[in-house]
């Protein structure tokens, strides 16, 4: 399934659902801190979960209590909408 890429605009606008993202050029990014090395890996199985829901798939990288996690949709080469709805459904993780 093909998704377009989003506008300059467009992303800006979906940014504003989505504050504590950095917007790239190409992509979305996030660092997730826990107490724990484990809480984060509870983290990144919840994050699996949903990105199979989605079918749309987060490049994750676990350092100790840091989760960093990158939205982009290779595909495509750069931002589409799933991106900004995988990084929504993530942030109501944390609440």
């Amino acid at each position: 399934m093909s998704e377009e890429l989003l506008s300059l605009e467009e992303r800006e606008h979906m940014m504003k659902k989505i504050p504590e993202w950095e917007l790239g050029k190409k992509a979305l990014t996030r660092t997730f801190e826990f107490d724990s090395f484990m809480e984060g890996i509870d983290f990144v199985n919840d994050v699996a979960e949903i990105a199979e829901e989605l079918d749309h798939h987060p490049d994750i990288d676990v350092r100790f209590d840091k989760v960093n996690l990158t939205l982009t949709t290779h595909d495509e080469g750069g931002l589409t909408a799933p991106d900004f709805q995988l990084a929504s459904k993530i942030d109501n993780l944390v609440g």
